[in-house]
């Protein structure tokens, strides 16, 4: 599967800038997390960019969550490993590879690191830092419905320190500041 097919399947099935911005993040997290494991990064990129695909289209349903992505990823070439890792960041397959793991966990930072950069002084991403962002990531009121033991899995997970994981964050977020308007 190409990139230009990933992202014409957000373009049919998502409507909300919003979520469109959230899956461009979290395909340049999941981009760098496979740089850093020395991994497809393209492939994994694929990965971010369809995981919420569906999810207004579903209504936000968990228990319908990736189905439509998957159907149409699959009719566009997709991979086993691209669809079972779309899946399992839904908890809809079990967490097998680090792709899998990598999606479940870095899916909350992204929104962290965003959130992070629209109440900075700078509102920017290339003002973050690692301190900045852990600290937001410590307040439990701040990006409330983000899951923190989820982004927690980094550490068992892929054996990345938080503080680490979230440096990598940050920087894949950047390289795509223009395209989130940050």
């Amino acid at each position: 599967m190409r990139r230009e097919d990933a992202l014409a399947i957000v373009d049919e099935l998502v409507q909300s800038p919003n979520i469109k911005k959230h899956c461009l993040a979290v395909e340049a997290f999941m981009r760098g997390l496979g740089r850093r494991c020395g991994e497809d990064e393209d492939e994994w990129g694929l990965v971010g960019l369809l995981h919420d695909a569906d999810y207004e289209v579903t209504e936000k349903d968990l228990a319908r969550h990736t189905d439509i992505t998957v159907e149409r990823a699959l009719a566009r070439g997709a991979g086993p490993r691209v669809v079972h890792a779309i899946r399992a960041h839904a908890l809809r397959e079990p967490l097998e590879s680090a792709m899998d793991k990598a999606i479940y966990a870095c899916d909350n930072l992204a929104g962290i690191i965003i959130a992070a950069a629209l109440v900075h002084p700078e509102r920017k991403l290339a003002a973050l830092t690692p301190d900045f962002v852990l600290k937001r990531v410590k307040e439990k009121s701040f990006a409330r419905s983000a899951n923190r033991e989820e982004i927690l899995t980094c550490e068992e997970n892929l054996g990345l320190t938080l503080e680490e994981f979230t440096r990598i964050g940050i920087a894949s977020l950047q390289s795509v500041a223009d395209e989130l308007g940050l």
